[in-house]
């Protein structure tokens, strides 16, 4: 068992920041949220969020009601797209600039919360660009309070300190994690999400199921981060076939929402390692790729690299949906090949060739991965090497 290779004399932290409100109804919490806004002397908000989503939900309708009733103005900015851009976020920012915001209420998926994030750190540091804080060119210690009304359950950036925004000339699309930028309030109600199309409803879970699978694996992998992976894939495994045979299945809903959560916290905890430092280079090249479907597209091969390292974990983790592993290294190709027979059951496209890619761009997305900022961490946290011919191998692999 993984249990017997864990060092008791190891320190390893333990992260659980934000308050999340979690169960169909909990948008009405935003009621709360806007007094206590109010009480920390804000006068007017940022809100960010996507082209539609917001208003089809109905989430708007409450969180511009809650606003209202507590004399909190806003200036809304509704352009932000999948794989948001550093441009949206000093658009946005100069929104909430001309109305003196001193808070971010984000409301969305993955995108409008991670862009919303930036754009909290901007405010608080007025002097400093979008290329600024996803080019690394500085450390961020402060950002306004952040208010995160999650629309999908995929992301986890709702209960964590990370963002994701794309420098679009550079196809850089850094992975940051800042500690200033923990929503101090989220809203996860999985009332709001039985409108999710069913190509959207399979990516995000992926995206959740990445997440876990990466953060029980890291080198700085501890027992919370590999006991909540265990609980994702189980959750995922039993609750994603239920939502897409009915969308509005509320229970269903309520269950992939509680582990993309869970997995949030389980990579805050465990960080991340090579499924996401070499997806992001693909979503870079093209920000048209679901996030989740290029996860998933990548995950078999990575599975197969990291298996003889980690095999007794991934045989824990990995068994609601590849059963009977028992963690010897001449099982990775099997595991690999269960991996990928449960994702392409579920949804996901079988190779990179289904999105647009062709075994011509592999030297670019290794040369992306090796030299996007913050992914070099991600691949430093590898459980095997992450050399060059490793990370080529898993892109051919997936071509």
């Amino acid at each position: 068992m993984w249990e017997d290779r864990i060092d008791p004399n190891a320190v390893v932290e333990i992260r659980a920041r934000s308050i999340c409100y979690l169960g169909a109804g909990t948008i009405g919490k935003t009621g709360f949220i806007a007094a206590e806004l109010k009480k920390r002397g804000v006068k007017n908000a940022l809100v960010v969020t996507g082209k539609g989503s917001h208003i089809k939900t109905g989430a708007w309708d409450k969180v511009k009601a809650a606003l209202a009733d507590e004399g909190v103005g806003y200036f809304l900015y509704d352009k932000v797209t999948p794989n948001p851009t550093v441009d949206q976020v000093d658009e946005a920012v100069a929104g909430g600039k001309s109305v003196g915001a001193g808070a971010v209420v984000a409301i969305g998926g993955g995108s409008p919360i991670d862009a919303g994030k930036v754009a909290a750190i901007l405010l608080a540091n007025p002097a400093r660009s979008a290329r600024d804080v996803c080019g690394l060119a500085f450390a961020p210690e402060t950002a306004v309070p952040i208010v995160a009304v999650n629309l999908t359950h995929g992301t986890g950036t709702e209960v964590n300190r990370f963002a994701v925004v794309s420098i679009p000339e550079n196809e850089f699309k850094p992975a940051l994690a800042f500690e200033c930028v923990y929503p101090a309030y989220s809203i996860d109600d999985p009332a709001l999400m039985g409108k999710l199309p069913e190509r959207q409803t399979v990516f995000v879970s992926v995206d959740a199921v990445n997440h876990v699978i990466e953060a029980c694996t890291t080198t700085v992998a501890s027992p919370y981060s590999i006991g909540l992976a265990r609980e994702v894939v189980r959750l995922v495994a039993k609750y994603l076939p239920l939502a897409k045979k009915d969308p509005g299945d509320l229970r269903a809903r309520y269950f992939l929402l509680y582990a993309s959560m869970i997995a949030g916290i389980a990579f805050d905890n465990g960080l991340l390692h090579l499924t996401h430092a070499l997806e992001h280079p693909l979503s870079g090249v093209k920000p048209e790729l679901s996030h989740g479907s290029g996860l998933g597209i990548i995950l078999p091969g990575i599975v197969k690299e990291i298996y003889p390292a980690k095999g007794e974990v991934l045989a824990d983790v990995l068994s609601p949906i590849v059963p009977g592993l028992a963690g010897k290294a001449n099982e990775a190709g099997s595991a690999a090949a269960g991996v990928r027979g449960w994702l392409t059951a579920v949804g996901i496209p079988e190779n990179l060739r289904a999105e647009g890619f062709t075994a011509g761009d592999v030297a670019k997305l290794v040369n992306l991965a090796f030299t996007t900022p913050s992914l070099g961490v991600l691949l430093g946290l590898s459980p095997v090497e992450a050399t060059r011919e490793v990370v080529t191998r898993i892109y051919e692999t997936a071509m």
